[in-house]
């Protein structure tokens, strides 16, 4: 499976920005998608996730701002950016974990992609 992450740049305060990631090489119908950030210094940090079945979640610095929506039939997953912040400014990726059961869960990760907020 191979993730291809579209979207990003730079953007003043209070604008908007919308990633897509693009799942590619036969996946698993069992699955949650996600996107996660990085800022300079800190952790990885999961920004929201969105499941197979349709359940969200976001992490509490976004709620109400981000959006994560999917398409099952592509396989792609989709990152509404509102309101941006510039603490939103970070490497985006994007996240596919796939759940086969007994055969085991497999993760796989898109190649970042920078989201700049200027003040």
């Amino acid at each position: 499976v191979q993730l291809q992450a579209s979207g990003g740049g730079l953007v003043h305060a209070g604008g908007s920005l919308r990633l897509s990631c693009a799942a590619s090489g036969g996946v698993f119908s069992i699955n949650v998608m996600a996107w996660y950030r990085q800022a300079p210094g800190k952790q990885r940090e999961l920004v929201a996730s969105i499941s197979s079945g349709g359940g969200t979640n976001y992490a509490d610095s976004v709620t109400g701002r981000f959006t994560i929506s999917r398409d099952n039939a592509k396989n792609t997953v989709d990152l509404q950016m509102n309101s941006l912040k510039p603490e939103d400014t970070a490497v985006y990726s994007c996240n596919l974990v796939e759940f086969r059961g007994g055969f085991g869960n497999y993760a796989y990760w898109g190649q970042g992609t920078q989201v700049t907020v200027s003040s």
